[in-house]
């Protein structure tokens, strides 16, 4: 009986633990998916992070956060829901770009996670996990006493009581958290002069799907519990706010139509874009929106001439030649897409997303004189997107194409090691180092990486 006794502590432990790593994923999805062999599935688009970024900063700024330390990550689902996690990573699903249906329904949820992330939430996160598994744990054990002493009678009640006493405990520090959240949040608007409408509107959105099953419901609200305190205690801030009938500003509207445009057409069928931008719609977003889907049919004949206007009309937009290349370059027009993306990196000079396509461009014009350009493109972009493993791929092909087999072979180790294929790591950074002069930079760089896989195969020994 004591073994069973005990099996059942453990099935217990093992439910509560579950229970908290539910709502844990509001803060520490990545780690916890990474550790089960998964990953999240992450879109990188230059515009869209860029439009994001610039929305959010007024308040990362009201939050005292360095705006350029917060990190933005698009998560490719259709679901609704965003959280933070690994300190100021900013999750954002595609669904709840898609499915807002305005600018402030999305600021209100970014000054909602700005909230956790000003807050420290995460940091919190293991002592709260902690001590709720030491509740259900202590309440178990008793339990598995009063089992064994009863030959499994009374006992059983208060096994089952134990693990509620853990779910009670860790729901009451998130219900604790997210009413933290929302006022900081809420505080954040305020400073920045922003209506607290759109987070009032997001949560009554949410309130309509408390009445649906946990597999219908979108995991924001699995993620981020919703009580009627926290709803009434936004209303009310949007009653008293000086700043409540304040509409988003402009420019914030107009990056945000253009994102959900760009999303939706990229994201869902072309005939459903074409159905929601209609051709009588001559508006900026409609024809960036039926350019895109065009594309995607590919009908060229039709999206080139949208592209070719909207360049036409607005010739300092980046983004625009930069769909002008994407569209040429996927469909085998290779040579011609050169020059847009040569457009698009001049007008964004800081943008290491399209320097990257810009470069496999150059690289996969088979044009001897595009190599080295290509290769100093990657090596520039290598800054901020050293954990690009396209960067790394393009820069082995590149240094290939070039002779230059010892840097190729660092690059290869760096996906590898990246890919956390921590042996393919091991070897290629030793061969790197026996091809590149000792202490050149490429040589240093290999014995880091062979140093960090060595360190990353003993931890796999653990």
């Amino acid at each position: 009986m004591f073994g069973q006794a005990m099996g059942l502590v453990k099935r217990w432990i093992a439910t509560a633990a579950a229970a908290a790593l539910v709502w844990a994923g509001i803060a520490m999805p990545v780690a916890a998916q990474q550790g089960q062999g998964q990953t999240l599935a992450l879109l990188r688009d230059a515009e869209t992070e860029n439009a994001i970024r610039s929305m959010a900063t007024p308040l990362w700024r009201a939050a005292g956060l360095q705006p350029d330390a917060v990190r933005i990550l698009l998560v490719n689902d259709p679901s609704l829901n965003a959280f933070v996690g690994g300190g100021q990573n900013l999750f954002i699903h595609a669904g709840l770009l898609m499915r807002a249906e305005n600018a402030g329904q999305l600021l209100g949820v970014i000054a909602h996670e700005t909230g956790h992330m000003a807050g420290g939430h995460l940091a919190r996160l293991p002592d709260a996990y902690h001590n709720a598994l030491m509740v259900s744990l202590l309440g178990l054990l008793a339990g598995a006493g009063a089992a064994v002493a009863s030959h499994g009678g009374g006992g059983m009640g208060a096994l089952a009581g134990a693990g509620d006493l853990g779910a009670r405990e860790f729901m009451a520090f998130a219900r604790g958290v997210e009413n933290s959240a929302d006022h900081a949040g809420l505080t954040f608007l305020d400073r920045t002069h922003m209506s607290a409408k759109g987070m009032l509107d997001f949560m009554e959105i949410l309130e309509k799907q408390e009445f649906l099953s946990a597999t219908s419901q979108d995991p924001y609200l699995r993620t981020h519990p919703l009580t009627s305190e926290r709803i009434d205690n936004v209303r009310n801030w949007v009653a008293h706010s000086p700043y409540s009938d304040v509409p988003p500003p402009a420019e914030d509207r107009i990056l945000f139509d253009r994102i959900r445009a760009k999303l939706v057409a990229f994201l869902q069928p072309p005939t459903t874009v074409l159905a929601r931008y209609k051709e009588k719609d001559t508006s900026v977003v409609a024809r960036y929106a039926r350019a895109i889907a065009y594309y995607r049919f590919p009908d060229l004949k039709r999206a080139l001439p949208l592209i070719d206007g909207l360049i036409a009309e607005h010739g300092d937009d980046p983004y625009f030649f930069e769909l002008k290349g994407q569209m040429l370059f996927e469909n085998g027009r290779v040579a011609e897409a050169v020059e847009p993306y040569r457009r698009a990196v001049a007008l964004l000079p800081d943008s290491a997303l399209i320097k990257i396509s810009f470069a496999q461009v150059e690289l996969e014009a088979n044009d001897p004189k595009l190599v080295k350009p290509a290769i100093a493109t990657l090596e520039d972009a290598r800054r901020s997107e050293s954990d690009n493993v396209l960067l790394w791929r393009m820069l082995a092909v590149g240094y290939g194409r070039d002779g230059d087999i010892g840097m190729a072979t660092v690059a290869l180790s760096e996906i590898a090691l990246l890919e956390h294929r921590n042996r393919d790591a091991r070897d290629q950074a030793k061969r790197a180092q026996q091809l590149l002069p000792v202490g050149s930079r490429g040589y240093l760089t290999a014995q880091d990486i062979e140093t960090a896989s060595l360190h990353a195969i003993r931890d796999e020994k653990k």
